[in-house]
């Protein structure tokens, strides 16, 4: 087997994004979409928030980032969704908007969800909203 192996950090990765599904559910957030690939991109899940809609008047489509780590003790996950990753997060999110006329007329959101699982704990999720524009 190659010695350089992703195959733990694509475990926890997994793990990670199971755990932010199951937190953005339980605050009542449909996910639309995990994994979502295109020619531009990649964005980790797609979801629609419904919460902001009697104040906006619209749902919420939320473009969501997963950052998984095993540790947050010198940076944090969300710390990695630099200038860069935005810019790709956001040339996929316009690709689905354009191939999917469905969303038009919701609000856009950009997401961070970092998880933090340190061995022998609990999971910690937090959800960023809006995290950047």
């Amino acid at each position: 087997m190659w010695p350089f192996s992703r195959r733990k950090d694509d475990d926890k990765g997994r793990r990670g994004e199971r755990l932010a599904r199951r937190h953005l559910r339980g605050k009542g957030m449909k996910i639309l979409a995990v994994n979502y690939r295109c020619p531009r991109g990649e964005i980790d899940l797609i979801a629609l928030d419904r919460s902001r809609r009697a104040e906006t008047g619209a749902d919420t489509l939320c473009f969501v980032e997963v950052k998984t780590r095993s540790s947050d003790e010198y940076t944090s996950p969300e710390s990695a969704v630099n200038a860069d990753k935005q810019r790709r997060i956001k040339k996929a999110a316009d690709y689905y908007l354009v191939s999917h006329p469905a969303s038009e007329g919701l609000n856009i959101r950009f997401d961070i969800v970092a998880v933090v699982l340190r061995p022998g704990e609990e999971p910690t999720v937090r959800h960023l909203p809006d995290a950047f524009r």
